[in-house]
């Protein structure tokens, strides 16, 4: 496989990944962290610093919409919930 074809299929599943994220609003980051040890504002920060290194000025905002599927404040007030005190637990556990 040539490297623009393994690019565009990488592009191609990352993208797959970000839709995907938006339909389940149902996950909730914490659960993403304590199972995988990333979550949607990982993977915003990640597109972020990627663009950064390009030298294409992104702010967190932006990339954060780019993973929410809208602006990020709006999200969390529709979406996210209280974690539980065993969410928490697990993840002071997951990551010390």
């Amino acid at each position: 496989m040539d490297d623009r074809t393994r690019i565009e299929l990488e592009a191609a599943a990352f993208r797959r990944l970000r839709d995907h994220l938006r339909e389940r609003t149902d996950v909730q980051n914490i659960d993403m962290m304590n199972l995988a040890g990333f979550c949607r504002n990982c993977l915003s920060r990640w597109w972020e610093e990627a663009a950064k290194e390009k030298g294409v000025e992104v702010t967190r905002e932006a990339a954060r919409e780019e993973f929410y599927g809208e602006p990020y404040d709006e999200w969390r007030a529709k979406h996210q919930t209280e974690a539980s005190a065993e969410q928490k637990a697990a993840f002071a556990k997951s990551h010390g």
